[in-house]
């Protein structure tokens, strides 16, 4: 009989909010739909001229990406994050960077001899990617916490998704030099590294964190966030320029190519600064305006430094958080979707038009 890979994987998380997501439609001025890091901001202008202009191309995109694209990437990581030292080549898009991480361990040849190391609270991605190809899976915020294990791969999220936790130059440091001692690789998740509010995140390509040096680092880089580009499923990695040439190899050989209208769009993203402020100043300013009311409400906001989430607590299960905020037509996502550390907490999202978050702000007043 067939094996059903669909099988061994968990209950897409979203999918048991049914309830919780009628009940917040049922409020008389509608949901407030705070549950998923969507983008709701109109893409910039300039990106989509991009995309228009390269729609005529009729011919495969390449794997790699265009030089331009790799250029723009390199010199946006420089200018925007302080990265030095990157190769050309050591630069790949990819097709959004959920698709990444969840084939990263497959693309990597990894299988049941191998473990990979995934935060304590995280992303559901990470653990599926290490499903899909078979591994074992440690949940460790501390490498200590490991004993003897030495991983083949360990990410890295910070900003956390979905607890806004930034990590430090230090703990940063100290994970890429214990990685480095047992040959593990590193791949860091920087989807919102520019989303810094009370604390200023760092790449794990800087070089205050690994002195320049790429060996055995990757960073993963999505612009859905930075541009509202989602939809677009437009993403990059970078670093070790070796590593990057083994998944060239082998997404070459899988047809995982970014359009070619998507790889010029990105050039338009990357290229330009100032509507990456923009979106960033939108997301602080419903933060600073969402972040009071929840305290004001009764609820203990941890961590929450940076990024696009609030992750917040009212000190009880988190389905029954949930279940609060439905009855005043706010969803929010429930904290046991990260991990079982998330069990009494729910993440709030910034990714709500400002109209939506002042009337989530004025229902919880």
């Amino acid at each position: 009989m067939r094996k059903r890979v669909s099988a061994a994987l968990p209950v897409f998380p979203w999918d048991t909010l049914a309830d919780a997501t009628a009940l917040a439609r049922s409020h008389p001025d509608g949901i407030v739909d705070l549950s998923v890091g969507t983008p709701v901001d109109p893409v910039a202008p300039l990106i989509r001229e991009a995309l228009a202009a390269a729609s005529a191309a009729p011919g495969y995109p390449t794997t790699a990406g265009t030089p331009a694209l790799r250029a723009s990437a390199g010199a946006a990581l420089q200018r925007r994050y302080g990265v030095t030292d990157l190769a050309p080549d050591a630069v790949l898009p990819v097709i959004g960077t959920k698709e990444l991480i969840a084939w990263l361990p497959t693309l990597l040849g990894l299988g049941p001899d191998d473990l990979i190391v995934v935060p304590e609270l995280a992303y559901p991605t990470y653990e599926v990617g290490a499903q899909l190809a078979g591994t074992r899976v440690a949940l460790a915020d501390s490498l200590t916490q490991l004993g003897p294990q030495t991983p083949a791969l360990i990410y890295l999220n910070s900003p956390s998704n979905p607890t806004g936790r930034v990590l430090g130059v230090d703990h940063l440091r100290k994970v890429v030099g214990w990685a480095r001692e047992r040959g593990a690789l590193v791949a860091s998740d920087e989807c919102y590294l520019g989303l810094g509010w009370d604390a200023e995140p760092v790449s794990i390509l800087h070089p205050s964190v690994c002195d320049g040096e790429h060996t055995g680092l990757l960073a993963i880089h999505s612009l859905s966030k930075s541009s509202s580009l989602a939809g677009y499923r437009a993403g990059f990695v970078a670093g070790d320029p070796e590593v990057v040439a083994e998944l060239l190899a082998v997404r070459k050989h899988a047809g995982m190519m970014v359009p070619t209208p998507v790889q010029a769009a990105m050039v338009a993203a990357l290229d330009d600064d100032e509507h990456e402020r923009e979106q960033r100043d939108r997301y602080q300013r419903r933060r600073s305006q969402l972040l009071p009311a929840l305290q004001a409400a009764g609820l203990t906001v941890d961590h929450s430094e940076a990024g696009l989430y609030i992750w917040a607590t009212r000190g009880e299960p988190c389905r029954d958080t949930v279940g609060w905020f439905a009855q005043r037509g706010i969803l929010v996502a429930p904290g046991e979707f990260y991990g079982p550390r998330g069990a009494q907490h729910v993440r709030i999202a910034l990714t709500a038009t400002d109209e939506r978050i002042a009337s989530a702000v004025a229902r919880l007043s």
